[in-house]
């Protein structure tokens, strides 16, 4: 292994004045792309390539004029031609992709560490972390910050409707996802770390990603490693205790930089009134009560739209700006997704496969759409997911919903030393409450189950951060109607 031309966050800074042409191996991946478009924003020369393109990425990114090209059409001449590749997750070490990378003689780096050094470094960065609603949040505060007329940039790691998953913006505010995976085969840190995280909103912190991490203690030695490095706020919700450890280690006692908010915190928020149409909270700031309404609807995405808030009060923006800036947002794709009607029902696509996420996405469809029944499709898909990790907290997350539908995993989990997900055990237990519940092995099995929750009292909601056995691929989606 030749890692000579490997470049860490501190090394490509001290040569980011001999970077003007950058490619992006692998280039289509949601993280990948969104940071060849801000690298190309910022004025680099900037190319990709990868195996095959998708929409919407690859639409979007010819739409930016970026030159794509297949992994196969180029050669090592070509590659030699850049001042720096940048390398997407997706290779494995020791493979063809990653020798051929070692052997060029080109310097190369993780996503993170490029736009971390060649970006992030010189804007004012809010890194939005935690296991659960670190999209949503990033969305939410970009819009807010938007109707706030402060021009922020952003990056986000999913797909908005009539928006790019990233843009350069003003520099006072740059709202960026920051996630806790590692960054690439040869770099085993979370990402977080090399986006230059001036202030920090921590949404959640619980076990995850056990195909990475032995256990939570894990995740938050990344935390640790990053902390002393933010030099403004740090904003996080304390009904996690991992991140009240990381409080109690860190905070010093400096209630100017750390402000703790959830439903167990002074602060709040404190859920007033909630029904189809929205949702009226309060927010304890200062010793004065602030009371917000806002469209969004469910505990969590209350809890999201918080932290911002709250960041926003911390940098000068008034109550009164807030209210209007909130009353109207949008979601990500496939969170909490009406995707359309089927034979009556109607169909909400959601990315939920962890089960405190499961249980707070079916609270607030609950919430939605009162007195439907709520039926549940759930495919468990991560690493984490698949394995009998939380098979009793998939059990109780799923206990509101009126029917359960488990498709069956296509391999087992990755996890060390864990078994896999018994999907089995749980549909006996939904049938010993007296629901419906079944498993479900390929598409056609499904459709069949499908069909039985039809008619206008029912909402069929899917829970995956996949295809669903291919139903998001299948004629199902051509019979939804809007």
């Amino acid at each position: 292994m030749n890692m000579k031309n490997k470049l860490d966050y501190t090394a490509l800074k001290k040569l980011q004045k001999d970077i003007k042409r950058v490619f992006f191996y692998r280039v289509c991946g949601t993280g990948m792309g969104a940071a060849a478009c801000l690298l190309k924003e910022k004025g680099f020369e900037v190319e990709g390539g990868d195996t095959n393109f998708y929409p919407p990425m690859s639409t979007y990114l010819e739409s930016t004029g970026i030159p794509l090209h297949k992994l196969d059409k180029i050669d090592q001449a070509f590659l030699k031609s850049f001042d720096l590749i940048v390398v997407g997750n997706v290779i494995p070490k020791g493979g063809p992709d990653a020798s051929l990378i070692e052997e060029l003689g080109v310097n190369f780096s993780s996503f993170p560490t490029a736009i971390g050094a060649l970006v992030l470094s010189e804007v004012n960065v809010i890194g939005i972390a935690g296991t659960h609603g670190k999209t949503t949040t990033t969305y939410l505060a970009t819009q807010v910050f938007e109707n706030l007329k402060a021009d922020p940039g952003y990056l986000i790691g999913g797909v908005m409707e009539g928006r790019p998953s990233s843009r350069l913006g003003s520099g006072k505010y740059f709202f960026i996802e920051s996630d806790e995976y590692d960054s690439a085969y040869f770099e085993k840190i979370s990402k977080f770390r090399s986006y230059s995280i001036d202030n920090l909103i921590l949404t959640s912190l619980e076990y995850d990603h056990a195909d990475i991490f032995g256990s939570v203690e894990e995740i938050k030695d990344q935390f640790r490693a990053a902390i002393p490095h933010i030099s403004k706020k740090f904003i996080f919700s304390s009904d996690y205790p991992a991140a009240n450890e990381l409080f109690s280690e860190f905070s010093n006692g400096d209630k100017d930089k750390w402000m703790k908010y959830g439903e167990q915190s002074e602060i709040g928020p404190k859920i007033l009134k909630s029904g189809p149409e929205g949702t009226s909270f309060q927010l304890k700031v200062n010793k004065e009560d602030y009371v917000f309404e806002t469209n969004l609807i469910g505990r969590h995405n209350v809890m999201n739209l918080s932290s911002v808030i709250l960041y926003a009060l911390t940098e000068g923006f008034t109550k009164a700006q807030l209210q209007a800036a909130i009353k109207d947002l949008q979601m990500v794709k496939r969170r909490q997704e009406v995707r359309g009607i089927y034979k009556g029902a109607l169909v909400i696509d959601d990315f939920a496969h962890h089960p405190r996420a499961v249980e707070l996405t079916l609270d607030g469809i609950i919430t939605k759409y009162p007195g439907k029944k709520i039926n549940v499709i759930m495919e468990p898909n991560s690493a984490t997911a698949r394995s009998a990790i939380f098979q009793k907290e998939f059990e109780e997350s799923l206990s509101r919903a009126s029917s359960v539908i488990f498709t069956k995993p296509t391999r087992p989990t990755s996890v060390k030393d864990v078994g896999d997900l018994d999907i089995y055990k749980i549909t006996e237990v939904v049938r010993a409450s007296g629901r419906p519940g079944s498993v479900v092995g390929n598409l056609a099995e499904l459709m069949t189950e499908i069909e039985k929750v039809t008619g206008e009292e029912n909402v069929i909601l899917i829970l995956s951060n996949g295809t669903c056995l291919g139903l998001w691929e299948s004629d199902f989606v051509k019979n939804l109607k809007k």
